[in-house]
C-alpha cells in the first residue's frame, strides 16, 4: 500500500462560492501512478467543505438556497459573542457539509458518476486563499 500526499490552492470569491475541484483531484490520482485505491480531499478550516454535486448553472444557485434555510445568515449565533466576526452561520454550515470527502479509483480514474463532480464550497463570509490537503492511498 502506498500513501503520497499533495495540496490544491485555490481562492475564493467569498461565502458560498462554489469551486469544481474535480480535474485537479484526478490529475493528482494520475500523478501518482496509482491504478486502485482510494483519495481524500480535506479542507484544514473550519468554514469551507467539500462535497459532490451535478455542477451546473442550476444547482450553483440552488445550493446556496438551500444552505440559508438549513442556516440563515441573519440568524442570531452565540459564535459572534466570542469572536465578533459575524461568521456564525458559516461555521454551522460547514459542520454540517463536513471538511473532507474519499472518492474512490479504478485504473487511475476516479469513480465518478456521469453527472457528479468534486467541488469545495466557501462558507466563509469573505474570499479566502484555501489549501485543499490531498491524501492518495493505493497500489
Amino acid at each position: 500500500m502506498t500513501v503520497i500526499k499533495d495540496e490544491i490552492r485555490i481562492s475564493t470569491s467569498g461565502e458560498v462560492d462554489m469551486i469544481d475541484i474535480s480535474s485537479k483531484v484526478q490529475n493528482i490520482v494520475k500523478k501518482s501512478g496509482l491504478k486502485e485505491g482510494i483519495v481524500n480531499v480535506f479542507v484544514p478550516g473550519a468554514t469551507g467543505s467539500l462535497i459532490t454535486i451535478e455542477y451546473e448553472p442550476g444547482l450553483k444557485k440552488d445550493f446556496p438556497r438551500i444552505l440559508e434555510r438549513i442556516a440563515p445568515k441573519n440568524e442570531y449565533y452565540f459564535h459572534h459573542e466570542t469572536w465578533h466576526d459575524d461568521n456564525g452561520h458559516s461555521h454551522c454550515r460547514a459542520s454540517l457539509l463536513g471538511p473532507s470527502l474519499t472518492v474512490p479509483f479504478t485504473n487511475g480514474v476516479l469513480t465518478l458518476g456521469t453527472w457528479q463532480q468534486i467541488c469545495f464550497v466557501e462558507l466563509d463570509t469573505r474570499p479566502r486563499n484555501r489549501r485543499l490537503v490531498v491524501t492518495v492511498i493505493g497500489e
